[in-house]
């Protein structure tokens, strides 16, 4: 065992012996071999944010090795909403380094994120993954750069009421058993996802807690580490599916829905994010504080905030969840450890740092300087998001933060070190941008900000008309005024859009 994989949880590489980025066509193949894997899945993601999957029978050594070469034809138009069906056939390429063994099939299995390619062989150029790939090229080639990211994936595990033990209402933070119900579901999913490849920081149950009837809804929490943001994506939308499959393993329903009632916390997608070079990262400077970099990036991340929202917020729900005093932001400004913001500056390690020699007087020693973990963490996006979309209109936002001309001044303006629902900061307040408040108003940002989204050839002018258009079909501009005093209709919109994402 080497470094990359001693106690790593992937099967894979412990057997292979290698990182997962290393893997070969030949790798597969000989685990394949010596695991007695009977069935291949080809899984990719469609429009609504879903893995899709295809099934292989292997039948030879010669069989397996074609289908890993040269993969296999999807129907496009019944994946993706903005291709016609006169010319719909896809390649389906594997992508090797994201193997893993399938944690549910009963036959030995193993599963392949692929990408999406045209009849001439070319990436397809609309396809999500193929367009964070290219806006994560491009910042590394106009800025030197690569982005990390990690994503904080909420979600809400509805069962039967228990009698014992209720935890206390919108309490659940960190609750434990046997208050907190469904701890050993979470862990289960997280040995899972970790196993898949999933690079976990750590779960925990969140605030949210509530019994409607005989159901009762608790919230959960599972973070992930800082990885390429390419690598991020691949890793959430596994995630998603693996939880989605334990709880009907479980007969339980699991929802990242934003909102699923009125006056309950709802569930975000928050996205951390640092900007690397050579393994190091550059968001602080040697003494800790925040670099320059950093905060030409949180720059750009607010510029363009309000199109963001057309791939981090796609459902009119995700607009009940973004209103004042619910942890959730509204203004567009950042700020250090501060929750109502939209771009918030978590601790990072780097103040005084001899911490466990202070709870461990027995041993000195232990702790040192730390200065690779500061991230910044945007606030705003929900479990309804376009996962690959998302992070690449985050890549496009870092990038355009850097070559900003006023990215420093502007940093400085949106800077805000207080609550800012608090009374004495009403002028504050007034003073902020805010983020659309509706599906409608998210398409329009999108088409008043999309020349920076275009730029440099990174998203098509279709794939951008298409997604405007799919949140102005809601026409949903008064629709939480509207549905202040109808929990009924209220309710009807939030089970259409229950299992979003």
């Amino acid at each position: 065992m080497n470094q990359f994989t001693e106690m790593n949880p992937n099967p894979l590489v412990q057997y292979l012996n290698k990182p997962s980025s290393e893997f070969t066509k030949a790798d597969i193949i000989r685990y394949a071999e010596d695991h007695d894997i009977a069935m291949i899945n080809f899984r990719y993601c469609g429009w609504d944010g879903r893995l899709k999957t295809l099934n292989f029978v292997i039948n030879s050594k010669q069989h397996l090795d074609s289908i890993l070469s040269y993969g296999e034809r999807v129907d496009g138009s019944s994946l993706f909403s903005f291709i016609e069906a006169g010319s719909s056939d896809l390649y389906v390429i594997p992508r090797y380094k994201t193997a893993f063994r399938n944690p549910f099939s009963e036959v030995p299995t193993l599963d392949i994120l692929c990408s999406y390619y045209n009849k001439d062989g070319e990436p397809l150029a609309s396809s999500p993954e193929y367009i964070l790939k290219k806006a994560h090229q491009t910042l590394t080639e106009r800025t030197g750069y690569t982005l990390d990211a990690m994503g904080e994936l909420e979600y809400y595990i509805i069962s039967q009421k228990g009698e014992l033990f209720q935890a206390t209402d919108q309490r659940g933070y960190h609750e434990a058993e046997p208050f907190s119900k469904w701890g050993n579901f979470r862990r289960e999913a997280m040995v899972a996802i970790a196993e898949a490849g999933g690079l976990i920081k750590y779960g925990h149950s969140e605030v949210g807690n509530f019994i409607v009837g005989d159901l009762e809804y608790e919230q959960n929490e599972i973070e992930f580490a800082p990885t390429n943001i390419e690598d991020a994506a691949d890793q959430l939308l596994i995630a998603k599916w693996i939880l989605r499959t334990l709880a009907h393993k479980h007969g339980v329903t699991v929802t990242f829905a934003p909102k699923i009632t009125t006056g309950k916390a709802g569930s975000g997608m928050h996205v951390h994010s640092r900007l690397m070079k050579n393994g190091v990262n550059l968001m602080t400077k040697k003494n800790g504080e925040l670099s320059d970099l950093a905060k030409k990036v949180i720059a750009g991340y607010l510029d363009l905030a309000p199109s963001l929202t057309a791939f981090g917020n796609l459902n009119p729900m995700s607009y009940f969840r973004l209103v004042p005093h619910q942890e959730a932001p509204t203004n567009i400004c950042w700020g250090d450890r501060n929750r109502s913001v939209l771009v918030r500056v978590p601790l990072g390690w780097t103040g005084k740092l001899n911490m466990a020699d202070d709870a461990n007087p027995q041993q000195t020693g232990i702790s040192t300087q730390d200065l690779n973990r500061q991230t910044v963490e945007l606030r705003s996006p929900d479990g309804s998001a376009d996962i690959y979309m998302l992070m690449a209109g985050i890549a496009v936002a870092a990038r355009h933060g850097l070559e900003m001309k006023n990215a420093l001044n502007y940093a400085q303006r949106t800077y805000v070190d207080v609550n800012i629902f608090n009374d004495e900061n009403k002028k504050r307040l007034s003073e902020l941008n805010h983020l659309p408040a509706s599906c409608w108003e998210s398409g329009n940002a999108l088409e008043k900000q999309k020349e920076h989204y275009l730029k440099y050839g990174i998203f098509t002018e279709g794939t951008l008309k298409g997604i405007v258009q799919y949140h102005k079909q809601f026409n949903d501009q008064n629709l939480r005024e509207e549905l202040k005093d109808k929990p009924d209709e209220l309710l009807k919109l939030v089970q259409k859009f229950f299992h979003c994402g």
